[in-house]
Formats: structure tokens, C-alpha cells, sequence
């Protein structure tokens, strides 16, 4: 869908291109009465040097410096704008929530009428299944890979780590009833910590099942995914299991901060500068709960580990794993700055080469989940610090040191995701194999991967 006033993205403008150009931006010191006449690349250009100064400054603990960058950065940045201004709006929030932090009393009365709705994140998850692609693949993925799992199999299991979209089990029914052997029993264990979440799927499940007339049984299980008892779930001897896991693991590497304790910062500080010069001598350190996930020591993500090896214990003859491709848990928040500036600038661009600018779905996906997430890598450390992408380099040792062996996906499986893609005309989206393992990539930067794993003895 083109976009109005000419604002058409394409890589030559993107914020992936700025990135290789960032020796080409002005000074920072330059005025402020001018900021607005730059042309969009220039513009872009200044934002990200801008950005990364007033980061150098919040970890510096440079408080009137970085201030003097937010300003700046505020006569530039625009919720509503092209893609580096929208992406520079969200950091700038998330670098000022950072600084406010040192001011506890401050933080928390800012944000004390802020309602967090599990039913709003629900509801954004579903536009971005709508308005990008990425979730649509490793649904297409994981259940082309399960088919070809589960094929002669009469009783089948699946576990969905996170059950919140009827779309991916709905087409699961469908191609089951084209088996030339005829659908199996199949039973689906759907994970999510909201009720009326799971009420839902289990509603259109059934219909589609006896529409279809294909034995069926859902089970919903109210938990969040670091509480789950895997023990306690309704597996049966002779069913064929698999797992489908869209990105819900990386959720559990902030859990190992209660076995490997972060440092703890004392608030005795009389400015918030002493307070940020403090946090940056452990910030610039491998800090405990960077270096447990590390993909060199494995074996100190306890609760990770003790996941994975209770699924291992089921026995699961497949298991889908989709992760982001982007290490957001790194040593310092200087390195998670700079990652997660390059790899949000890609999706924003996805968004910009899409969906106007003026669409409240895209302002909703670009807030309450791009925002938020941006916002928690940044300006959370510790338990708090929920969202801890990490790249399939780290994933593999784990996943293999817990007893899963890597399954190739089949070159029929690309094909279908590639053909995905060309029917919904998502110029500018790839898929790349490496060794069996999908990566959904915009234009060549590697985004999410999909890989598929077995239990093995």
C-alpha cells in the first residue's frame, strides 16, 4: 500500500541504510531553529547520532547533557512521523524512564495511574499478526512441520506455550482433514495466564472441529509460562506430542536473576547523576544475568534449563521453536541500545512500507508493542527486564545441552512461506535457509528464526 505525501519506503532511505551513513550527520551541536527544514534522510541521519549520544550520557550518568539531548531530539521526533522519527519518539521515552528510575518516588507517581490490560496485549499481538507477517510464517511453519511430524499418527498432542490465536490451530484442522489416512484424534493443551483467552480459543476450536467433524479436545491451562508445572499436564501414553513455542522462551532468562543475583544499586545517592554514575560501573561489566546467557555457560540458566528439561521429560516427537534474531541481553545498556535501535528500525520500516501513517492499528502496534518492548530493554535491569531476545547462537546450546536434537525443516516449507509472502504482496520480506533453520528476514537483516527440535535420548 503506498504512503500519502510521497513517503514511500524503500532500502535506499530506510533506517537500515542510515545506519552505514551515520559519519555523514552534522554536528551535534547544531541550532535548534533549523532541525525542522533537514530533509528526511538528514533528518534520520541526526536522530540516530542524537540518539546515541544521549544514551553515552545516560550511562555516563550525564544527567544535564542528556537532557540537553532529549530536547533536541524532541524538536525532531514525532509519534506520527516517518520511520526514524516514530522510532525516535519511543527511545526517548524509554531513555527518560531509564534517568527517572534514580528518582523511585518520582517514577512511580508519573506512572501510577498507567493501566497494564492483559486484553490490550492480546488485542495489539492480534494487529500485528494483521499487519505484519512474521507471526502468519511461524504459524504456516510450525504447522507444515507438525503435519509432516505427525503424518500416520492416529492420536496427536499438541502444547501451545502461548494459546492466543484461533487462526494457527484453525488452518492445523483444515489441512488434517485432507490426510489421505483421515484426521487423527487430536488434542491441543493451550498455555495463557487470562481466561477469557482461552475461552475463546476453545470456542472456535470446537466449531471448527465439528464442522469438520474431526475428534477434537481442547485443554486450557490458566498459567503464566514461568509458573507452569509441565508435570501436571494432561499427557497420555501412546499420543504423538509436539510443542509449538512463538516466541515465549526468551520470557524466562529474566527468572534467573533469583539464582543469579544482579547487583543491587543503594539509593543513597543526592542526584540522579550519582545515582546513573553508580548503575554505569555495573551497567559497562558482564553483569550475572548477561553472562548466564551467554551461549558459553548455558548450564547457569537455571530456570531456563530446568524448562527445557522438563519438556524434554514429555518426550515430544517435535517441538517449533520461534525466536526473535537479536541479542536485547547483552552486557551493557550502551550494546542493548545499539542492537535494539538497528533491529526496531527494520520493523518500523516493515510498518512504513505497508500501512499509513495515519492507520491507529499501526500507531497501536508501533506503542503498546514495539514501545513497550523497546521501553523494558532499555530502562529495565534485573526480574523487571522481561524482554531478552537473544539469537538462535544462543538458543542452540541450550536446546542441545537439555536433550533436543536439531530436525531440519524441508525446502517445501520455505517454499510455502515464500509463497505466503508473494500472495499477501510483502515486497521487501525474505526467507532464508541456513541448515534447516528459517530466518524471516527484512530485505537482507535476519529478524526472527524458526527451528524444529526432537526428543532425543
Amino acid at each position: 500500500m503506498a504512503q500519502e505525501d510521497g513517503s514511500s519506503s524503500s532500502i535506499s532511505s530506510s533506517p537500515l541504510h542510515l545506519f552505514s551513513l551515520m559519519s555523514l550527520a552534522p554536528g551535534v551541536g547544531s541550532p535548534y531553529p533549523w532541525l525542522r527544514e533537514m530533509e528526511s534522510e538528514e533528518r534520520g541521519l541526526y536522530l540516530i547520532q542524537l540518539l546515541v549520544a544521549c544514551a553515552n550520557h545516560v550511562a555516563a550518568g550525564h544527567i544535564q547533557n542528556a537532557n540537553n539531548k532529549l530536547e533536541q531530539i524532541n524538536h525532531l521526533a514525532s509519534a506520527d512521523g516517518d520511520t526514524m522519527q516514530r522510532i525516535a519518539a519511543y527511545f526517548t521515552e524509554a531513555l527518560a524512564n531509564r534517568m527517572l528510575k534514580g528518582w523511585p518516588g518520582l517514577h512511580k507517581a508519573i506512572n501510577s495511574t498507567r493501566i497494564t490490560s492483559l486484553a490490550e496485549e492480546v488485542h495489539v499481538k492480534s494487529l500485528f499478526f494483521n499487519l505484519c507477517p512474521f507471526l502468519r510464517i511461524a504459524y504456516l511453519i510450525t504447522n507444515k512441520a507438525i503435519l509432516e511430524a505427525m503424518e500416520g499418527e492416529k492420536m496427536v498432542h499438541i502444547i501451545d506455550l502461548c494459546s492466543s490465536e484461533p487462526a494457527q490451530w484453525i488452518n492445523l484442522l483444515q489441512s488434517l482433514r485432507t490426510r489421505p489416512e483421515g484426521p487423527p484424534h487430536l488434542r491441543i493443551t493451550g498455555i495463557h495466564q487470562q481466561k477469557e483467552v482461552l475461552e475463546q480459543m476453545a470456542m472456535q476450536l470446537n466449531e471448527e472441529a465439528e464442522r469438520l467433524d474431526i475428534p477434537f479436545q481442547f485443554n486450557p491451562i490458566i498459567s503464566r509460562l514461568d509458573n507452569l508445572d509441565i508435570k501436571a499436564l494432561p499427557c497420555k501414553s501412546g499420543e504423538a506430542l509436539a510443542i509449538s513455542s512463538v516466541l515465549q522462551l526468551h520470557t524466562l532468562l529474566a527468572f534467573d536473576d533469583e539464582t543469579n543475583k544482579t547487583r543491587r544499586v543503594v539509593m543513597n545517592s543526592q542526584t540522579l547523576g550519582d545515582f546513573l554514575r553508580k548503575d554505569v560501573a555495573n551497567t559497562f561489566s558482564p553483569s550475572p544475568d548477561s553472562v548466564s546467557s551467554s551461549p558459553l555457560s548455558p548450564t547457569n540458566c537455571a530456570k531456563m534449563m530446568n524448562f527445557l528439561n522438563a519438556l524434554w521429560t514429555l518426550s515430544p516427537k517435535l517441538m517449533v521453536v520461534t525466536e526473535h534474531e537479536s541479542n536485547h541481553n547483552g552486557f551493557s545498556l550502551m550494546e542493548r541500545v545499539l542492537e535494539t535501535l538497528f533491529f526496531y528500525a527494520a520493523l518500523f520500516d516493515c510498518l512504513e512500507s505497508t500501512v499509513p501513517r495515519a492507520s491507529l492499528e499501526r500507531q497501536k502496534v508501533e506503542k503498546l508493542l514495539f514501545g513497550e518492548e523497546i521501553k523494558n530493554i532499555i530502562s529495565c535491569e534485573g526480574l523487571e527486564r522481561r524482554v531478552r531476545h537473544e539469537k538462535l547462537e544462543k538458543w542452540v546450546p541450550r536446546l542441545e545441552l537439555a536433550g533436543f536434537g536439531r530436525v531440519p525443516l524441508s525446502y517445501n516449507e520455505m517454499l510455502l512461506a515464500t509463497r505466503l509472502l508473494q500472495n499477501y504482496g510483502y515486497d521487501g520480506y525474505k526467507i532464508k535457509d541456513d541448515n534447516g533453520v528459517l530466518f524471516i528476514c527484512w530485505h537482507n537483516q535476519p529478524l526472527f528464526t524458526i527451528s524444529a527440535w526432537t526428543f532425543q535420548r
